[in-house]
């Protein structure tokens, strides 16, 4: 509850900054490649190294996978029954299979589940969330952005492999052994306890409320789609499976989170129903304020 808490008022107070607009319009983007640059990949260093390698972590790594399939299907059935437009169908496809697995996953894993959890957190977000951006993310916008580009793959292979949570990510798992030192280890607990602050606060700070006018079925269906049939499917496939573990109750967890703040970011600077695009990044983080704690209880 501690950590919740901590949550809505780092959010609020965003909010209440951006209204008054009180910090700089760029002040959101420092603050994001700040958590990108430092906080994250010191949480990744800290906590990755505590993992005990097992089959148990084969399901954040897949699970994110079969859902970006599923999200594909839901939209597409949605979308041929509906008559939507292209653009609509796009924003869908990367609103509803990508999800806000690391800037709000993570503080809402801390605050439900405690930051032991974290670690199967990150393997969804890095090996799931992450690539299926660069790679499904970059196709989706190939085929229904304006710009009508092929995926250069050989970019989207570089651009994985420089992204510096990825970086930490791979140092982790080849040097866990030599980052057991408990000064670094110190160093790296406070760098990566400022995330969940500072992540909550730049939220609030480019948070958008406003309805995409004459959108609000496919907007509602979004928001449904990503917020309760995603986590009640990937349940039901981790039941039907017999998997009951830790890292699938997380991987459940993040399959719940509302759609991801970067993929609406592109398909609006692909001017893929940009009104749509921003309502569903920006709602759908106050309503999974409600959707999210619900999860966490049921699981």
């Amino acid at each position: 509850m501690e950590n919740f808490l901590l949550i809505t008022i780092c959010l609020g107070a965003g909010l209440i900054i951006q209204r008054f607009k009180i910090f700089s319009p760029q002040a959101p983007l420092a603050l994001n490649q700040y958590v990108i640059w430092v906080a994250l990949p010191a949480l990744i260093l800290k906590r990755v190294p505590t993992l005990t390698f097992s089959s148990e972590l084969l399901t954040p790594i897949i699970l994110p996978w079969v859902m970006v399939i599923i999200g594909v299907i839901l939209v597409l059935i949605a979308a041929r029954i509906m008559n939507w437009s292209r653009e609509i169908t796009g924003v869908l496809l990367l609103a509803v299979p990508l999800g806000n697995t690391s800037f709000l996953g993570i503080p809402m894993i801390t605050a439900f589940f405690g930051e032991d959890m974290l670690p199967y957190g990150i393997i969804y977000d890095q090996f799931g969330s992450f690539m299926a951006l660069s790679t499904y993310g970059t196709l989706i916008l190939a085929i229904y952005g304006d710009n009508n580009t092929q995926p250069n793959w050989r970019h989207v292979i570089r651009k994985i492999v420089t992204f510096p949570p990825f970086i930490a990510l791979t140092s982790a798992l080849l040097l866990g052994q030599y980052l057991h030192n408990q000064i670094l280890t110190d160093a790296l607990d406070k760098l990566g306890s400022s995330l969940v602050p500072v992540v909550m606060f730049a939220i609030g700070l480019q948070l958008k409320i406003r309805m995409a006018p004459g959108h609000s079925l496919p907007f509602t269906y979004g928001l449904i789609a990503k917020l309760i049939l995603a986590p009640l499917i990937g349940f039901g496939l981790c039941r039907a499976a017999g998997i009951d573990t830790p890292a699938a109750t997380i991987a459940i967890f993040e399959a719940g989170m509302p759609p991801m703040v970067t993929a609406g970011a592109l398909a609006i600077s692909a001017g893929m129903a940009p009104g749509l695009a921003a309502a569903l990044t920006g709602w759908g983080i106050l309503v999974a304020f409600i959707t999210l704690p619900i999860l966490a209880y049921f699981l």
